[in-house]
């Protein structure tokens, strides 16, 4: 079959679309964006009619996947691990409704942090949810795993997450594809009560979903993603999940390890892998990319006094990304880490875009937020969060997506006066849009701004499900229609948005500031194509 140099999202894309997918719905977030626009811009899901949409938020995406399953289509629904929070309710529920036509939540983690605000791990929340998790340690294994997941889906009736991390994301390798499979007929589920979770009906599916553990066990031991690989040398065993067994093979020519490892990259634990292990080895290390959650449930039902090193004992650090230079140390041999950086490479903090409009909004607000003093403004997740940096420095929180609206009227509730929430035009219609309903109900006196760049600018230009729709929003919301101000972030009109600002800053309730121009890169990029298409009719 063909082969194509893919990056890990690609491949799980591609995947997708072979293995007879109908839908794939996500919110963007690095590292997991280039999944669904894969499927957007490709020829061949267009033309089987592949449903790929950008949703107003991971909950959202996760319960259209789940609709869609219902229906007994293949569907995929795409986050990074900070969106599974906002999908958890979903999540945690979809287990147990069970699936009808194959379902899988494709997670990216991002350890070392490098686009989030924390490095959670989301196999804490699939070991919770008591669903198949797969975990991938190379971009073929990517691909495969998507038609595995599908298959165990159908086959098991539930859930399946496929959970990934930045680098495996972000990086490529050549992937074989398989043949294409056609996508399942509409077919509603043989129970039509379980998708029903009222208390009665809920118990009997969670004793089914009890009841299947077994069943998902002896998959995971049968796995070909889990081996179980002897060596002579058995002073140390190896267990190596997902892309930290890649790291660990890079260090051992041909693939020739000294001692004893356990691949992992299905769960639950194959723990008669672990165990053989266990018991031929004086002590272990556990690789694993993320929180040290088999190292933790290791120590939990197997420790019987042998050493079991990882990340919990400083034998790996406790936080970042793994890298071949760590794993290298952990096993005590040399190693070019080609990972860490050169002294000599000066460190670039990241910026607004020269001509970023939401450079010209923080002017104006700044001017008129001096006479109240620091400490006011209350940011959100996005470009803008960078508004909180030098010369800016307009922005005292940014904690998740839409907190900027509840933490500032919690603020303002509490006395602070006046009390500002920053927020962008996507992270408000993903998040913001019930804060600002409460702060209506409670009269609370909080001023909005809401900077509208047309598009979800951080995560590449994405469409915004706020487009043309934020003054109608907020109307309908109950903000007055007086203290709704749309203005337009020039210097020319700095005088004059200063004004609006300072204004609707001495209002006492709830007013709304719409700063409104488009982001600069979009801009670009629209006139490049415009340009472009108009030299092409010539």
């Amino acid at each position: 079959m063909q082969k194509l140099l893919l990056l890990g999202d690609e491949a799980i894309a591609q995947a997708g679309i072979d293995a007879g997918m109908s839908g794939i719905f996500a919110y963007p977030g690095t590292p997991s964006t280039e999944i669904t626009e894969y499927v957007i811009s490709s020829s061949d899901a267009r033309e089987k009619g592949i449903v790929a949409t950008w949703t107003a938020n991971e909950k959202t995406a996760a319960e259209q996947a789940l609709g869609m399953s219902y229906a007994g289509k293949r569907a995929m629904t795409c986050m990074k691990h900070v969106g599974l929070n906002v999908a958890a309710d979903v999540f945690i529920n979809a287990s147990i409704t069970g699936a009808n036509g194959g379902l899988i939540f494709v997670v990216a983690d991002d350890p070392s942090m490098h686009s989030s605000q924390n490095e959670q791990d989301s196999r804490v929340y699939g070991k919770f949810a008591m669903v198949p998790i797969l975990e991938p340690s190379n971009q073929q294994e990517a691909y495969d795993m998507v038609h595995l997941g599908f298959e165990l889906s159908e086959k098991l009736e539930v859930p399946v997450m496929l959970r990934i991390t930045t680098r495996l994301a972000h990086s490529r390798a050549g992937v074989t594809r398989t043949k294409q499979k056609n996508q399942n007929e509409c077919a509603l589920p043989g129970n039509l009560k379980q998708f029903i979770l009222l208390p009665a009906l809920a118990r009997k599916q969670y004793q089914k979903l009890l009841g299947n553990q077994p069943a998902f066990q002896k998959l995971s031991e049968e796995s070909p993603y889990n081996v179980f690989l002897p060596a002579e040398d058995r002073s140390m065993g190896i267990i190596a999940c997902g892309l930290a067994y890649n790291y660990l093979m890079e260090h051992f020519s041909e693939g020739k390890v000294p001692y004893p490892v356990v691949k992992i990259s299905q769960y639950p634990l194959p723990r008669t892998h672990i165990e053989t292990l266990y018991n031929e080895c004086e002590r272990i290390l556990v690789l694993e990319e993320g929180y040290p959650v088999v190292e933790e449930m290791m120590k939990g039902f197997m420790y019987r006094g042998k050493e079991i090193n990882g990340r919990l004992d400083g034998t790996l650090p406790r936080t970042g990304e793994l890298t071949p230079g760590i794993v290298a140390k952990a096993l005590g041999i040399p190693s070019n880490d080609i990972a860490t950086v050169p002294g000599i490479v000066a460190k670039r903090p990241p910026s607004l875009c020269k001509g970023c409009p939401h450079i010209d909004s923080f002017l104006g607000l700044n001017e008129a937020m001096e006479k109240y003093g620091d400490g006011r403004i209350f940011s959100d997740i996005g470009c803008y969060t960078l508004g909180a940096l030098p010369p800016y420095n307009a922005g005292n929180t940014c904690v998740d997506m839409g907190a900027s609206v509840t933490m500032a009227k919690g603020a303002a509730d509490a006395g602070l006066q006046p009390a500002v929430a920053v927020i962008g035009d996507s992270t408000f219609t993903h998040s913001g849009m019930t804060g600002l309903l409460d702060a209506v109900n409670d009269r609370s006196n909080i001023t909005v701004v809401i900077l509208d760049n047309a598009t979800t600018g951080m995560t590449g230009g994405q469409p915004s499900a706020a487009f043309e729709k934020i003054e109608h929003i907020c109307r309908g919301i109950g903000v007055e229609e007086e203290h709704i101000r749309i203005i337009k972030p020039l210097r020319k009109q700095h005088e004059e948005n200063t004004r609006v600002f300072e204004e609707e800053l001495a209002y006492n309730g709830v007013s709304v500031i719409i700063p409104r121009r488009e982001c600069i890169q979009t801009l670009n990029k629209r006139m490049r194509q415009k340009f472009n298409d108009k030299n092409k009719t010539k």
